[in-house]
């Protein structure tokens, strides 16, 4: 069964990057997959008070405001077609219309039909943030956090946090794929962080790797006092390609409430990491 990977784009009030969808192109190509890309177009109820007619021409402003993110979820849409027949990948694409607040929430839904989703984040637009939150916590699915700040690359050198969790389990079982792949595997301990039920469950999983043929070390760092999501990112950073950890976290009114290694990678994102809840 081939494998399906999903996008969903933001169009308002900034719109997705032509690097983020680059990268989800890139990532679909290399796993073998067919891009599903969404657009998010805004629906913003009209609102009924003369004041702000009279003084603002509100449903004006509205109109405005669905027209561009129609157009651009119609030129983003363009670009995904365009780079997926250049990389030879399968693609669909869809549009689905939401208000704004609901948007990650939309997001979310949808990614539960796909196996794995694509998520661009992009420090400065603020949507991608908050679809990437409500994909993450809401789709059951596991997400791959693409930045920015450069194309990607080669994906078969992969780095596990491990500190014997439940939801640390979850994502090396959703990372399989990858790490079938993987020319080489380094799980990582912070052993300063917090304290250990079991101080051996590294090397467990390393054996456990090894057995299934995969080439695994087991490694401890310390953070001392440094975020721990930085001391994560610096280690995957000079070991691998990609960073596989489980996502801490859950939603409060749609206020999501993180753990500190995830919210350190979703406000700093330095490499390509497989973020699992």
């Amino acid at each position: 069964m081939k494998l399906k990977t999903f996008l969903p784009l933001v169009t308002y009030p900034d719109a997705a990057s032509e690097t983020s969808i680059a990268n989800a192109v890139a990532a679909s190509r290399l796993l073998g997959a067919e891009l599903n890309a969404l657009a998010l177009e805004v629906e913003i109820p009209q609102v009924s008070n003369a004041l702000s007619r009279a003084l603002l021409d509100v449903g004006e402003m509205i109109k405005d405001a669905h027209k561009l993110s129609a157009h651009r979820a119609g030129e983003l849409l363009v670009d995904v077609k365009a780079k997926a027949a250049a990389a030879s990948i399968a693609t669909q694409t869809a549009v689905l219309r939401s208000a704004p607040a609901l948007l990650g929430e939309a997001a979310g839904e949808r990614a539960r039909y796909f196996d794995l989703a694509l998520l661009g984040l992009e420090p400065e637009n603020a949507g991608t943030r908050m679809v990437a939150e409500g994909v993450i916590f809401g789709s059951g699915k596991p997400s791959l956090l693409l930045p920015v700040a450069a194309k990607l690359g080669k994906l078969d050198r992969i780095a596990i946090a491990w500190d014997g969790s439940r939801v640390a389990a979850r994502a090396v079982a959703d990372a399989r794929l990858l790490l079938e792949r993987a020319s080489s595997v380094s799980i990582v301990t912070v052993t300063d962080e917090k304290p250990l039920k079991d101080k051996d469950s590294g090397e467990k999983l390393a054996e456990s790797l090894r057995d299934a043929g995969l080439k695994a070390k087991f490694d401890t760092i310390r953070a001392e006092s440094g975020p721990i999501a930085a001391t994560l990112q610096r280690y995957a950073a000079e070991h691998a390609d990609l960073l596989v950890m489980g996502g801490y976290g859950h939603s409060r009114l749609r206020d999501f409430v993180l753990g500190g290694a995830t919210e350190g990678v979703l406000s700093d994102l330095k490499l390509p990491i497989l973020l699992s809840h």
